[in-house]
């Protein structure tokens, strides 16, 4: 067995030799979390899931096998609601999404957690290696700007400019499923967003650690006064997979992945407005209402 091992250890070197992709930051290529790294995750978004009582819908809508990009909407403070599809697509799939993840997330301790579950720093090239493994990836074009809302911006998605999902799912000629998720935004109020004068102090803050003041988070209350979110329901949507093959011959790159944006952007804003109307309609969109469903009086 030890010499089976051994040469299975060459081939796997050999392999890596001869071309196998490098992810940035020493990313596994493979990562592997184990059952128990999985429970103890979910464990760990149990609180969460219980607070929100998330609906799922369309997730047959992501293949169980071979590259796609999952094409998705940030929603206030972009890491709240994200990480309760990913263990649901692996429930539902069977796959684990590779995440793109922010650069300011890449840091020591933070890094070496998001590489264990699948994620890689968010680079085109990064991204066009992992699908041309036939990987599952999800991202978010709108970035840290759709995720850091202003005053007034509730579910707005912040596309304008971003075309490089569409660039690379056209150079990699694969399946793009919109996917939109709501209710964060129902969950918290800004009290005063990170461009306000009375926040300049935390724009400071951002200057002097090299962020983006563009990014300045805001201030958002929930429950009362508190940062605790109100307990609104969750709600995520896979939509039909949109084939790139017809932008894939166009002489114009750059107009092409404008236009496939474009009808990406119009998928997941259907699925937008779909969940819309399904929380509107929802009894149990609420705590209170979840509780009088399952009360006998």
């Amino acid at each position: 067995m030890s010499n089976d091992h051994q040469g299975t250890e060459n081939v796997t070197k050999n392999r890596v030799a001869v071309g196998d992709p490098v992810l940035s930051d020493g990313a596994p290529l493979n990562p592997a979390p184990s059952e128990w790294d999985i429970r103890a995750f979910e464990a760990v978004l149990a609180p969460l899931r219980a607070w929100t009582s998330p609906k799922f819908y369309g997730l047959e809508n992501i293949p169980a096998e071979g590259p796609v990009l999952i094409v998705a909407n940030h929603n206030l403070l972009g890491g709240i609601d994200a990480p309760l599809i990913m263990p649901e697509i692996l429930r539902v799939r069977g796959r684990l999404v590779r995440g793109l993840a922010e650069h300011v997330l890449m840091v020591p301790g933070v890094r070496d957690f998001l590489h264990h579950f699948g994620a890689v720093r968010g680079t085109r090239s990064n991204c066009l290696a992992l699908l041309e493994r036939g990987e599952a990836v999800v991202v978010f074009p709108g970035g840290g700007r759709e995720a850091i809302r202003r005053a007034g911006e509730k579910y707005e998605l912040k596309w304008e400019g971003r075309t490089g999902f569409a660039r690379m799912a056209i150079q990699a000629g694969v399946p793009i499923v919109p996917l939109a998720m709501i209710g964060i935004d129902d969950a918290y109020d800004i009290v005063f967003d990170g461009q306000h004068p009375v926040m300049s102090p935390v724009r400071w803050t951002c200057r002097l650690l090299g962020i983006n003041t563009e990014l300045s988070p805001p201030l958002v209350k929930g429950v009362g006064p508190t940062p605790l979110p109100r307990p609104e329901r969750f709600y995520f949507s896979a939509g039909t997979p949109i084939d790139p093959t017809p932008w894939m011959e166009a002489d114009d790159i750059d107009g092409a992945s404008a236009d496939l944006r474009d009808v990406v952007r119009k998928g997941l804003e259907e699925e937008l407005q779909f969940l819309f109307n399904e929380r509107d309609r929802d009894s149990g969109r609420t705590l209170i209402g979840r509780l009088r469903g399952v009360l006998p009086w």
